[in-house]
């Protein structure tokens, strides 16, 4: 199969290893900036639990897509804020039978695709209704990343803890072209299962992403300082306890099922979220897709979120801060 990397940072650097290191199927890579350079001087190097090293020399790594030819399997890892701006570009790679993954963190645009009594894209997260329109949500496969990476440098990932990903139709079907992207990831040594319920894993994922990216995005604290930090523990159960609240008014009540004090106290010293790498970097961060959307859907559904409604604020602005340079 010809699979497209479409953004290499840590999640995505980590990936393209993999699947370039197995050699099972053509990949290619689109990246930008230091990645790029990175890529194309000294290739990619993962380092995973201590135990694991590979290193690759990707054949091909650009900063435009219009040069690859047609492919059958995109795999998006750009953060959800840039992703309106990449949507025609993925859009012009897939193959006529071509599949978009999207590898992302929060409420994915697609969300309500498939969903009884609901249609359309979501504003916050697909503002002009690009991605609905370039990519289209009938082309598009959900993922769960459960695979904490840091990009310690450019070209160059660290990844410790668990990895696999959850993969799955918007409609929760198995169809032959969801399966063939979980054959592809297992010829390439990643740990790819199908989900059955990808809305719930979604929740579930967010539970924990709510509170621990925007904290330590915020305070610039590793998870283990924010778990050490009684004020920070409270708020964070807060937010998380406010994210279950929603999930269950949608349907998917995953409350009994998280012991939320002990998830805001899980942290490793040193452990940084993908938005606090964000965060020191001066880099835009995923606001709408981790707190905004969740508090729009609060809104409609009439739950109370006191704490999102005071964090939101204050992550907006911190991200309007890099943006304005």
């Amino acid at each position: 199969m010809k699979v497209c990397i479409f953004g290499a940072g840590a999640v995505g650097g980590h990936i393209a290893t993999r699947l370039i290191n197995a050699g099972a199927d053509d990949i290619s890579i689109v990246a930008r900036g230091a990645m790029l350079k990175a890529i194309r001087e000294r290739g990619l190097t993962l380092r995973s639990n201590g135990k694991e090293e590979i290193h690759v020399n990707p054949e091909t790594a650009t900063d435009d897509p219009a040069t690859l030819p047609p492919q059958d399997v995109v795999l998006v890892t750009v953060k959800a804020h840039a992703l309106s701006a990449a949507a025609p570009a993925i859009g012009k790679l897939l193959a006529p039978n071509g599949v978009a993954v999207f590898l992302l963190n929060g409420i994915p645009w697609w969300f309500q695709h498939g969903l009884k009594g609901k249609s359309g894209t979501l504003p916050l997260l697909d503002p002009d209704g690009a991605l609905w329109r370039e990519v289209k949500a009938g082309r598009t496969l959900g993922c769960v990343v459960l695979s904490p990476n840091d990009m310690v440098e450019p070209g160059v990932i660290v990844h410790n803890g668990g990895n696999h990903l959850m993969i799955g139709e918007p409609d929760n079907t198995t169809t032959p072209r969801l399966q063939a992207v979980i054959d592809m990831f297992k010829r390439g040594g990643v740990d790819a299962r199908v989900s059955n319920d990808l809305r719930k894993d979604i929740w579930q994922k967010l539970c924990l992403n709510a509170s621990g990216n925007t904290v330590t995005a915020m305070t610039r604290n590793d998870l283990a300082q924010v778990g050490a930090d009684e004020g920070l523990v409270t708020l964070s159960v807060n937010i998380m306890k406010e994210t279950l609240a929603v999930a269950a008014a949608q349907g998917w009540d995953l409350r009994a099922d998280t012991d939320c004090e002990a998830a805001a106290r899980r942290g490793r010293p040193g452990q940084r979220t993908s938005m606090m790498q964000d965060a020191l970097a001066g880099r835009a961060m995923e606001c709408e897709a981790l707190l905004g959307q969740t508090q729009a859907f609060a809104r409609e559904l009439g739950v109370a979120t006191p704490a999102i409604d005071v964090v939101l604020p204050l992550l907006r602005g911190l991200d309007r801060s890099f943006r304005v340079k």
